[in-house]
């Protein structure tokens, strides 16, 4: 019996991906429900929990009556048992030998006779789709005396022992650990010694002697022979799969997923059918529409005599799934109408894996397809068109990070470009980098900030570390639907597959194309996954068709884009309709407010005005502070405010008649003064011949120099400290205003002041604002109706919001600020320094900057809402933060009320989607 996993630390297990604790409402199933097994005809697609994803829809398929081979399932809870305790749980091997006799008796076989073998296939199946991530064993119950009887069965000796000798490949490498190269050496071997290109041209003695070398490899590697008893070889990959849950690539890709390491994998039990037996039977994928654009039409890939798993693994390369129709037609078409049946029940994008035994077709497995961004939203559109979705539940199937997707620029190929060759377009996107042919090395180059691109023969679960970091993946071997081509879908990262033309050689690290052409490691190559092509050196990149549309320069239905486009706009148009939330924009200059408007933003919910003080304007600041009579500053002051006036009407005239917080100075004020050491270093080299100012200036450096300057003189404390700054900003936004308002436009600024912990801060800062306001109005004789309010970045805002909110007509949340000083680092110091590590030991399951920290700084938001609006009922409350364009923060800012987000102006379509989501979700709309 295998070893009980080792026990962590006392503090909460579920933290660490080695250890599966058990979610109460398991607990509770396993103690009222000693049941472990169900049979495919007991379960459906909604038990995902109990069954895992291939389970459910194993048993759903064989509901509607499709042609599934008999099985059983062995639930999530017997898996989470046996990985807490280290044994199966108690009747679990009573209730497989029950449910295999069911099997038994279906088939017509006994599992490893020697006359006449029943054979079953083991294959895992979480709840959340991990392709390629977890393990799977053929061809259980061969031995040495039923492959004797498989042969005459089948009346084919070659393809009994080419089933035996995968059923000892996949059993030593899953459940004995054997290194796959052991065996892939042996292969290699016998292929070179019959001279053949693929394991297709072995004949029945080859592979009888290459059965003998893999168990000679098995007793070598193993200390064991591999065991003939049928039930010990089912008992024990039954164990192996369970294991496999916490495999190192399983717990990397659910980090990559964020998938809960709590729950599980189920395992299935399923008779063999077999796609090897010559030219009449084969295996296959297929999807219900092709899952790269979204298009209907018949997508997938076939190759005939083989097992499933030759198609996934990529090791040969397929025909398309079209081709089936010139080589079995019946097949074909019973196929096609399943498709079609599978589809309009799940109402949705399917993906199934079939295999044919000698004209007879059967269904291995469906789900709900894998799909690039561009096919999420074409995908969506489309099924609300045909009546099979409503628009609310389309604005469930798509997600902000799949918009991210589509706004990234593609390649520009109107230049003199190099192509090398042209693969299958896997996955879209566009990437440049270093070519790398192996996956430590794509992770030593991410590490240090430079991008690579993954070239593989084929890849396989261990190149996952390598698939994460590299910016790319280009194979030389596979389709649409090998794993190179699942995974990257899935992680939204461009892939080529199947680039025949190059001989990629692994052990040189290098690969070559056609012409001659040599590429190295190291060399930049260019791949383009949306059209397979792949070029030589760095190819300049355009904006998106997507990006051009949110710009207007492209009209839904127009050129290649057309379809995607006007999917876009029908999913974006309802998510506007349907949010709650306001979308603004974090923006500091015209232009880029001026963008965000056309990106959709309902105004600008965050100026940082430091961010105009940069460049030349860093000299006024210098003088302000050095100045030494009341004259010298107010010369200073005189000029900054002629700057910021014009600042400040130019944006309020890019966003006329919609709302522009504008946020007084921010920074530490020593940002605008020279680095302490390099003036020291230049003023004692210089000695007497340093000049006066350059002494001044060394002296205030000193006397403003802070050890820690994100918590010292910045914010409000700025205001009321530095004489006149403060107010020269509120001067100069109450005088663009009133210059805009007798042009005859529509300026809606409002003042905010930022780092207020106290609501003394807040009262002093708006006595002064007020005071100028009403200055300026006189000035003017014209009416300024300018907010004024605060962005809470400090714990002790939020906790003391109900009295700030006697002052502050507004709040605004700044989550970074307010996340720093919650958790007590620096995003600057602490991200390269320990995050990595964080992530690893699941103490984060994503950075506390990306989403928000619900449980810590989540909390004290929740705290100042609720505390701020019982003081000043309709308090208008947003964030500013680049929280406000994260996907699931959004969502969680729509659920404690807030009333706005604003973000980067790339990111406002983001937010406006992702608030869309989150009304409809809320509203119990989500039917997924």
């Amino acid at each position: 019996m295998l070893a009980a996993p080792p026990r962590g630390p006392s503090i909460p297990r579920c933290l660490f991906e080695n250890e599966i604790e058990a979610t109460p409402v398991a607990a509770v199933r396993e103690l009222a429900v000693q049941k472990f097994v169900y049979d495919f005809a007991e379960g459906n697609k909604d038990l995902k929990d109990l069954l895992g994803g291939k389970g459910a829809n194993l048993a759903e398929m064989t509901n509607l009556g499709l042609p599934v081979p008999p099985g059983f399932t062995i639930t999530t809870d017997a898996c989470r048992h046996y990985l807490r305790h280290g044994t199966t749980p108690d009747g679990l091997d009573a209730e497989v030998t029950s449910h295999l006799a069911v099997i038994e008796k279906a088939i017509g076989r006994v599992l490893g006779d020697p006359a006449d073998p029943l054979l079953v296939s083991v294959r895992s199946g979480s709840k959340f789709s991990m392709p390629g991530m977890m393990d799977t064993i053929l061809n259980i119950g061969l031995s040495d005396d039923s492959v004797r009887g498989l042969a005459k069965q089948a009346g084919d000796d070659r393809f009994a022992w080419d089933s035996y000798r995968r059923l000892i490949q996949m059993f030593g490498k899953t459940v004995l650990g054997i290194g796959g190269e052991h065996f892939e050496h042996a292969l290699d071997s016998a292929k070179k010694a019959r001279g053949a290109a693929s394991d297709t041209g072995l004949d029945a003695d080859d592979l009888r002697n290459l059965t003998h070398s893999y168990k000679e490899i098995v007793r070598e590697q193993a200390g064991r022979d591999f065991p003939q008893d049928p039930r010990e070889q089912l008992d024990l990959a039954i164990r192996a799969v369970f294991n496999s849950w916490n495999a190192d690539r399983a717990v990397l890709y659910r980090r990559q997923e964020r998938i809960p390491a709590d729950l599980g994998t189920a395992v299935n039990v399923v008779a063999m059918v077999f796609g090897n037996l010559g030219d009449d039977s084969g295996t296959g994928v297929g999807f219900t529409r092709d899952p790269g654009t979204g298009a209907r039409g018949v997508y997938g890939d076939y190759l005939q005599n083989a097992q499933g798993e030759d198609v996934v693994a990529g090791i040969r390369n397929t025909v398309p799934l079209q081709d089936l129709e010139h080589l079995d037609k019946a097949s074909y078409d019973e196929l096609m109408s399943i498709m079609a049946t599978l589809e309009g029940h799940y109402r949705d994008l399917c993906d199934i894996e079939f295999t044919i035994e000698r004209g007879k077709l059967w269904m291995l497995q469906t789900r709900v397809g894998k799909r690039t961004a561009a096919a999420a939203f074409r995908i969506a559109a489309e099924l609300a068109d045909e009546g099979l979705i409503d628009m609310d539940e389309a604005l469930t199937r798509v997600t902000g990070a799949e918009l991210v997707r589509l706004m990234f620029p593609t390649f520009d190929t109107s230049a003199n470009v190099a192509r090398i060759t042209v693969g299958v377009s896997a996955s879209p996107g566009a990437a440049v980098g270093h070519a790398v042919f192996d996956s430590a090395r794509a992770v030593e180059l991410a590490a240090a900030g430079e991008a690579a691109i993954l070239v593989r023969r084929e890849t396989n679960p261990d190149d996952l570390n390598g698939m994460i970091a590299a910016k790319g993946v280009l194979t030389s071997r596979g389709g649409k639907t090998s794993h190179a081509a699942v995974v990257a879908r899935g992680m939204g990262k461009p892939c080529v597959c199947g680039a025949e033309q190059l001989d990629v050689d692994i052990a040189a690290r290098k690969f070559t194309a056609p012409g001659g052409i040599t590429i190295a490691e190291g060399d930049v190559i260019s791949i383009d996954g949306t059209s397979g092509e792949v070029y030589l050196g760095e190819v300049a990149v355009v904006p998106s068709a997507v990006v051009r549309y949110f710009e207007g320069e492209l009209s839904p239905g127009s050129g290649e884009d057309g379809e995607l486009i006007r999917a876009v706009r029908r999913i974006m148009t309802h998510a506007d309709a349907r949010r709650r939330l306001g979308v603004l924009a974090n923006a500091d200059n015209s232009p880029d407010a001026a963008r965000a408007r056309r990106f959709g933003a309902e105004g600008i919910g965050l100026v940082r005005t430091e961010h105009m003080f940069l460049g030349e304007r860093r000299q006024l600041i210098e003088d302000l502070i050095l100045a030494e009579t009341d004259a010298d500053r107010q010369r200073a002051l005189a000029a900054l405010e002629t700057l910021q006036t014009g600042d400040f009407a130019e944006i309020l005239t890019a966003m006329d008649g919609l709302p522009v917080t504008i946020r007084t100075i921010d920074p530490p004020l020593h940002e605008f003064l020279p680095d302490l050491t390099d003036l020291s270093v230049r003023v004692a080299l210089e000695g007497d011949k340093a000049t006066a100012r350059e002494k001044r200036v060394l002296g205030e450096v000193r006397r403003m120099h802070e050890q820690n300057p994100m918590l010292g003189l910045r914010g409000v404390r700025l205001d009321l400290v530095i004489p006149g700054l403060f107010s020269m900003q509120v001067r100069a936004i109450a005088h663009a205003s009133a210059q805009l308002k007798r042009a005859g436009k529509d300026p809606r600024a409002e003042i905010e002041t930022p780092l207020v912990a106290a609501v003394q801060e807040m009262e002093v800062a708006r006595g002064l604002t007020e005071k100028v306001l009403r200055e300026v109005e006189a000035e003017t004789g014209v009416h300024l109706n300018i907010p004024i309010g605060t962005m809470i970045e400090v714990p002790r805002g939020a906790l003391t919001a109900d009295s700030i909110a006697a002052s502050a007509e507004f709040f605004s949340f700044g989550t970074n600020d307010l996340t720093q000083m919650t958790w007590g680092f620096s995003r600057d110091d602490v991200e390269a320094a320990f995050f990595a590590k964080y992530l690893q030991l699941g103490i984060f399951s994503v950075s506390p900057f990306e989403t928000i920290d619900r449980e810590g700084v989540g909390q004290l938001i929740e705290l100042a809402v609720r505390k701020g609006r019982a003081a000043r009922p309709g308090l208008v409350i947003g964030v500013c933060g680049e929280h406000g364009g994260d996907p699931d923060s959004v969502h969680f800012f729509h659920e404690v009320g807030l009333d706005n987000v604003s973000c980067s102006p790339f990111r406002v379509p983001v937010a406006r989607l992702e608030a869309g989501r989150a009304a409809v979700a809320a509203s119990g709309s989500d039917t997924r």
